[in-house]
């Protein structure tokens, strides 16, 4: 009896720290998405401007690797036995691409605006080549920081 109060005292516990830890990622992501509001990072098809009104051109990037706690493995994995949308990954995913792209906007010191932005994301760790297992993603976004010549 003891042991499984145990195990439900140490699955609680990593529910709330895990929970704990992304509703505190989310926060800090939504601030520092506020800061860089105007510095647009976007993809064109089409030439976007003249190049003779660009003043500099840099490559910028940035990566990041999120990975999944226990308990959302759990239930992901439950998940894959029932079938339906796996919420956790869904978070996991959108948390990894989210940091990748403030990561990049923060190298782009002194741009106007970043153009061409991709975004990839893999799947990383021990259990990164096994049917249904996810460990750790990983998300990069780039793209080119333009800077234009003043008028």
């Amino acid at each position: 009896m003891t042991n499984i109060i145990i195990l439900i005292l140490l699955i609680a516990l990593g529910y709330y720290a895990g929970h704990h830890a992304e509703k505190k990622h989310y926060q800090s992501i939504k601030k520092r998405e506020e800061e860089f509001l105007n510095l647009p990072a976007v993809t064109f098809s089409e030439k976007m401007t003249p190049i003779e009104n660009v003043a500099s051109s840099t490559l910028v990037y940035g990566s990041a690797v999120i990975s999944i706690d226990y308990f959302k493995r759990i239930l992901a994995a439950l998940r894959n036995i029932f079938g339906g949308e796996v919420g956790a990954y869904e978070s996991l995913l959108d948390r990894a691409r989210r940091e990748a792209v403030l990561r990049m906007k923060s190298m782009a010191t002194n741009a106007n605006c970043i153009v061409n932005v991709r975004i990839e994301t893999a799947s990383i760790g021990k259990s990164a080549n096994r049917k249904n297992s996810l460990g750790s993603v990983e998300a990069i976004a780039y793209g080119t920081a333009l800077s234009f010549k003043e008028a």
